[in-house]
């Protein structure tokens, strides 16, 4: 008999280990998602300019290849479909539930009690793949509250709202504020963008692709995995350089850094614009991030750049720590996400009633990413230490996904009634992390990827690395009975 799983989350993750499940022949598989459809952050995130930092060939299901992608790096509209669209014709949409939110996972006699916000179910088995990128934050400014016009975060994007020759303060420089900015700049009347950091932005190599390409991949999907495999290999090259120990990291940074300054020279004009858009951090501190309009939108005779600390926010505009006041008719957050808050918003009860946010206390970690000592039959899908400086985090959650199912697999083939990390297991892999992203780019970093004192968000190697250690599930680093001790 099939153990039961529910997987949480019904974006590229959670639909991408049901697929894995059922190909491993575990056929009771529940995906609950709160949203009132599939597709996760590209259901969520309709911002103006919303597409992919990756290209679409290599930004998509290994077991699901598109050939008719209409550009190199595909807007979110198309990723959306190319989800929904997924999701039907392979049987994953029948497995999902919409409008349930999950609150709770408690593990009771030997199973999980899975308590939501239109019941409660029972499981063998939870795949948490609630994602990084789930929880939109909006920084903790005084006066937030009081602004008198239409506020919101870009991933809670209002179309309702008119930009038109009004007023606009942006919060934030990251991935979503590069996209969204230049998508707005031609219609607002004057546009401040509050900048805590500069980011690095290079040149984004977008095409469109013509009907000679649809027609080639369409007849030889060899073409489409050759561009698959040399955009990953393209990738692991940069994934490579943010090692410590890599050979290839200095003259890759300086290659990449060239490349960058000049794509700044060329698109910026004025020379003090200039200075505030070079970042105060490392090259690999953050996501590289690529756009071809995000400098000529800063550039505009009606745009400015701030980068004094905001102080407060009031009912007319934002106040800055020299004391000013700009004004502002609509106030958009381009602030991310809560990275680092795993399963945020869901209370976890292991063994003996042991709560999992005492477990991370002080920071998130997972043996493989995936799983946590205590917590048996408890499988993250992009958990601890799995986030990428570059390349396509699909790649990750496919391995993530082949080992949970190699996993329920053994459950279902008798090895035991519950599989969980051995401690020492976990605590040595967690070391292991800890100690290559100590020695890594990120050890020069500030606190993007730290939780506390710990890197828990970024995995230190490449994808091909991953992928090799996950291949195949090493059950001498698991237990397969639930044990009676508390873990702490």
């Amino acid at each position: 008999m099939d153990p039961r799983v529910i997987v949480i989350g019904a974006g590229f993750g959670g639909l991408g280990a049901a697929h894995a499940l059922l190909e491993a022949g575990i056929h009771d598989v529940t995906v609950l998602e709160r949203a009132d459809d599939v597709g996760g952050v590209w259901r969520e995130n309709t911002y103006p300019g919303a597409a992919c930092d990756v290209p679409s060939p290599l930004y998509s299901w290994s077991w699901a290849t598109n050939p008719d992608w209409s550009r190199r790096y595909s807007p979110q509209p198309e990723i959306l479909d190319y989800v929904r669209r997924t999701a039907q014709e392979t049987g994953l949409r029948d497995l999902v539930r919409t409008g349930v939110t999950v609150t709770g996972l408690t593990w009771t006699d030997g199973r999980w009690r899975v308590d939501t916000t239109t019941g409660s179910y029972d499981a063998d088995v939870v795949v948490s793949a609630v994602g990084q990128l789930s929880a939109p934050v909006v920084p903790a400014i005084p006066g937030a509250d009081t602004f008198a016009g239409p506020a919101f975060h870009s991933a809670q994007w209002r179309h309702d709202v008119d930009l038109r020759g009004r007023r606009v303060a942006v919060v934030g420089t990251g991935a979503s504020a590069v996209q969204f900015v230049p998508g707005i700049v031609d219609d607002v009347a004057a546009m401040t963008v509050f900048q805590r950091s500069a980011p690095y932005v290079v040149l984004r190599p977008d095409r469109a692709y013509s009907r000679l390409h649809h027609r080639l991949f369409r007849r030889f999907p060899r073409a489409l995995a050759f561009e698959r495999r040399a955009t990953f290999e393209l990738t692991e090259l940069f994934n490579r350089a943010l090692e410590g120990t890599s050979v290839v990291r200095r003259p890759l940074m300086a290659a990449i850094r060239a490349v960058w300054r000049l794509h700044l020279r060329r698109q910026v004009r004025d020379p003090g614009l200039r200075r505030r858009l070079v970042p105060d951090y490392p090259l690999g501190c953050k996501r590289l991030l690529f756009s071809n309009d995000w400098y000529p939108a800063l550039d505009r005779d009606h745009v400015q750049v701030v980068d004094e600390a905001i102080s407060a926010i009031e009912p007319g505009g934002v106040r800055t720590a020299d004391g000013r006041l700009h004004e502002a008719d609509v106030l958009l957050w381009g602030t991310g996400f809560a990275a680092t808050d795993f399963l945020a918003g869901i209370t976890v009860r292991g063994v003996d009633g042991v709560a999992l946010a005492d477990v991370w206390d002080g920071g998130a970690r997972a043996h493989l990413g995936i799983t946590v000592a205590g917590f048996p039959n408890l499988f993250c899908v992009y958990g601890p230490n799995t986030n990428l400086g570059g390349s396509s985090i699909i790649g990750m959650l496919e391995a993530q996904a082949g080992w949970i199912a190699q996993a329920v697999r053994g459950i279902a083939d008798g090895r035991g009634p519950a599989v969980e990390v051995r401690p020492e297991v976990w605590a040595a892999y967690d070391e292991e992390m800890q100690g290559r992203l100590g020695a890594g780019i990120w050890s020069r970093c500030d606190s993007w990827y730290r939780d506390a004192s710990r890197i828990t968000t970024n995995w230190p190697g490449t994808v091909g690395e991953y992928r090799t250690r996950l291949a195949r599930v090493d059950w001498a680093d698991l237990e397969v009975s639930p044990p009676s001790r508390p873990r702490r």
